[in-house]
């Protein structure tokens, strides 16, 4: 079933992401795809993402995500929208650190029969005023750990 190609193509995303596979994660985009960062810097174009990212890991010992998935979409037979939810555990901890929770969303299309992102968003989840979002959100990626 195509719900699970998604499924699978996010999770292969955020375990490249946690192994700090640049090439990996690279290789899951269009050759014009384009990502917007947690902190809004954007990538655009395979190449770009992929020597963006090699800088990323060669530079930071990058904190592991634990996500969960809200909704698979398809908005025609050869594009899906993909929304979920993640938290991130810093290097050498064992906890989430609510202030780098997140909304994530990811756009994919079907080309020559294999599912590749087109756009991939990774947004502060700061629920500004309400504390108490941040909190359940924290909750609910916690039990994934």
């Amino acid at each position: 079933m195509e719900t699970k190609v998604i499924e699978t193509l996010h999770r292969e995303l955020l375990t490249f992401w946690n192994d700090q596979n640049a090439a990996g994660m690279a290789s899951l985009f269009t050759e014009d795809a384009n990502v917007i960062g947690f902190d809004g810097s954007q990538m655009n174009g395979r190449s770009q993402i992929e020597t963006e990212l090699k800088q990323v890991f060669a530079n930071h010992k990058t904190a592991r995500y634990v996500w969960k998935i809200q909704e698979i979409r398809f908005i025609d037979s050869q594009t899906a929208l993909l929304r979920a939810i993640v938290g991130m555990v810093p290097p050498g901890k064992k906890e989430l650190n609510p202030a780098t929770n997140a909304i994530q969303s990811l756009v994919a299309c079907k080309q020559n029969d294999l599912w590749k992102i087109v756009l991939f968003q990774n947004t502060p989840a700061e629920f500004h005023g309400r504390p108490e979002l941040v909190d359940s959100m924290t909750k609910e990626l916690s039990q994934l750990i």
